[in-house]
């Protein structure tokens, strides 16, 4: 085979190589003619002239992110760090000005960003970067909007992601609020402590009362008892002093009764030596005989007085 028909089979091959390209989906490519800006081609098989034409880049058509690292000063004196997160794509009818106007638009978006937040967290307290860090994203977005618009560029979205005081800071911040919250356990504490203070009150009163309900109804029961038990002796000829003075040596036995029974107990019941009963016995009728004879001696001057 001729060697120049190789040659120039060779030189066709690589000719219609070069000729056809591939532009990925939301890519596009930009197409210079000796130098100079000729087209731009979107996703898919394309043509170019050989030799003629070439790509002189690309440019991703996809939201991109780019995140901003600032630290500033706030109103009150602390240094805080923020990361801002800016979303942004190339806009499909401005890839000339993306691609020509700007070598580094990051360098560009990240510059604004610097300026924007330096402006805004001046103003505010540490507290309020906090609270208002949409506001700070807000203001970013619409600085960048409106000065990345002419370069080809939207701005999607603007985010602070990150606020990161200095790390004293941060420990005071803590120590307020965890003395805050102990603050707020105290409190609920001594409101449990008093509620149940009112309640074991309650609850004693109650037991008081109900005690001394208890006691008087005892108390009650035994006067009928007692009563019914002196009916029984005087129908049988004994008199209410002897009665009472019986009933009262019995009750005094059962105690003593009672007393005996309980192997573990350490009540002592005074007097409680045998001649204890007929002792009492005695003190109960010279009770009851002058106790009478008061009551006479009583009745027979206040009838004197009335006959007088």
């Amino acid at each position: 085979m001729n060697p120049l028909f190789i040659i120039f089979l060779i030189f066709t091959f690589i000719i219609v190589f070069a000729s056809f390209f591939l532009v990925k989906q939301q890519t596009a490519a930009v197409i210079e003619r000796f130098g100079r800006f000729n087209a731009i081609r979107q996703s898919g098989l394309r043509f170019k002239i050989p030799l003629v034409d070439r790509v002189a880049g690309r440019l991703s058509l996809k939201i991109q992110q780019l995140d901003v690292i600032i630290e500033t000063k706030t109103l009150d004196d602390v240094f805080v760090k923020l990361k801002v997160s800016v979303q942004y794509k190339v806009i499909y009818d401005k890839v000339y000005d993306a691609f020509y106007k700007l070598d580094y638009p990051h360098d560009q978006i990240t510059s604004y960003v610097f300026d924007v937040v330096r402006a805004e967290v001046p103003k505010m307290k540490l507290d309020d970067v906090f609270v208002k860090k949409d506001d700070i994203a807000i203001a970013v977005k619409t600085e960048l909007n409106d000065a990345m618009s002419d370069y080809g560029f939207d701005i999607i979205k603007t985010l602070v992601t990150d606020i990161d005081p200095d790390a004293q800071v941060k420990e005071a911040m803590n120590r307020i609020n965890a003395s805050e919250r102990e603050k707020v356990a105290a409190q609920y504490e001594g409101d449990a402590q008093r509620i149940l203070i009112v309640e074991r009150a309650k609850a004693e009163a109650e037991s008081k009362r109900l005690q001394g309900q208890g006691i008087a109804d005892q108390r009650r029961e035994i006067a009928r008892g007692l009563e019914e038990s002196v009916e029984v002796l005087n129908k049988v000829g004994i008199n209410s002093q002897e009665a009472s003075a019986l009933i009262v040596v019995t009750q005094h036995y059962d105690t003593l009764q009672s007393i005996g029974q309980e192997t573990n107990s350490n009540l002592i019941l005074l007097p409680n030596s045998p001649q204890a009963g007929s002792q009492m016995l005695n003190d109960m009728v010279a009770s009851f005989t002058a106790s009478n004879q008061i009551g006479e001696a009583m009745k027979n001057a206040k009838n004197k007085k009335i006959e007088e």
